[in-house]
C-alpha cells in the first residue's frame, strides 16, 4: 500500500491511497487542476483513479469534489448527511455512492470503513481504510477523540492525525472569541497536546508512519506539533513522525 497526504491545512485536504490496482481519494479539497499537479509529482494520474470518498461538507475538503467527478467519471462516496450538505457547492456527480456511517464500503483492493467523528457539520466521518494486509487511517476535523474512534485507529499501521493548533497561540492570535471557542469546543479540533495524548495510546509495534495534519496556519507551527507529538513517543516503538502541510504533498509512503 502506498499513501501520501497531498495537502493539509484549513485551505486544502487531500489523501491519495493506493494498494494493488486500484486508487482513491480521501477529500478533495484543492481545484482539481491542483490535485492532478499534486498527484503528477509521484507519477500518479487523477484519471485512473477508482473512488473519491468525502470526510463532510466543508469547502477545505470538497472543493474540487465536482470538477474531478465529472471530468473523470470518478463515483463520490459519502454520507447522506455529508452528500446533503455538499450538494450546492459540488455540483452534478458523475455518480453518487451513498453509504451509512459506520459501514464497510469493498472498492477492487480496498476496503474502506467509516467511522462518525465530531465535528461541526451534519455527520462528519473519519476512515480505516485497508487492502487485507496494511491499513491508514485518517482522522481530522474532530474537536473530541471517542471511544469509537480509539478503537478504529487502534492497531493501524499508519495514522494521519489532526494536530490543528497551539493554545497560547489560539488564545493570543487574531481570532475573535467566537472563533476561538469554536475551535476549542468538541465540534471543533484537536489541540497539539490532546492530539498527542491520544497518540500515545494508539502506538504498537506495527505502527509505522505517523503524519500530523491540518495544522492552523495562524495558530500553530509544524515545530510545535512535532515537539507535542516527539514527547509522547516510546522508543520501543519507533515510528517515522512527518507533519503534512497545506502547501506541498508529503513523500510517497510505503507500507
Amino acid at each position: 500500500m502506498y499513501f501520501s497526504v497531498l495537502g493539509s491545512g484549513s485551505k486544502g485536504n487531500a489523501l491519495y491511497i493506493e494498494s494493488g490496482k486500484t486508487s482513491i481519494l480521501i477529500d478533495a479539497g484543492f481545484s482539481g487542476k491542483e490535485i492532478a499537479r499534486r498527484l503528477a509529482v509521484h507519477g500518479k494520474e487523477m484519471a485512473r483513479l477508482d473512488g473519491l470518498f468525502l470526510t463532510h461538507e466543508h469547502n477545505d475538503h470538497i472543493q474540487g469534489a465536482g470538477v474531478i467527478s465529472r471530468r473523470c467519471k470518478l463515483p463520490v462516496y459519502a454520507n447522506e448527511g455529508t452528500f446533503r450538505g455538499s450538494d450546492k457547492k459540488v455540483g452534478k456527480l458523475h455518480k453518487r455512492v451513498e453509504f451509512e456511517t459506520g459501514s464497510i464500503v469493498d472498492l477492487q483492493d480496498l476496503q474502506i470503513r467509516s467511522f462518525a467523528i465530531s465535528h461541526d457539520t451534519i455527520d462528519p466521518v473519519g476512515y480505516l481504510i485497508s487492502d487485507g494486509k496494511v491499513s491508514v487511517a485518517c482522522c481530522t476535523d474532530t474537536g473530541k477523540v471517542s471511544y469509537l474512534v480509539s478503537r478504529r485507529l487502534n492497531g493501524c499501521d499508519a495514522l494521519v492525525l489532526e494536530f490543528n493548533h497551539d493554545p497560547m497561540m489560539l488564545k493570543n492570535g487574531p481570532y475573535p472569541l467566537a472563533l476561538q471557542q469554536r475551535v476549542r469546543s468538541s465540534h471543533g479540533h484537536l489541540a497539539n497536546e490532546d492530539a498527542a495524548v491520544f497518540l500515545q495510546s494508539l502506538l504498537h509495534e506495527n505502527l509505522r508512519y505517523v503524519i500530523l495534519a491540518h495544522l492552523s496556519e495562524t495558530n500553530n507551527r509544524p515545530a510545535l506539533a512535532h515537539e507535542s507529538a516527539s514527547a509522547v513517543m516510546d522508543n520501543e516503538y519507533p515510528v517515522d513522525l512527518h507533519v503534512a502541510t497545506q502547501n506541498h504533498p508529503t513523500d510517497l509512503f510505503f507500507l
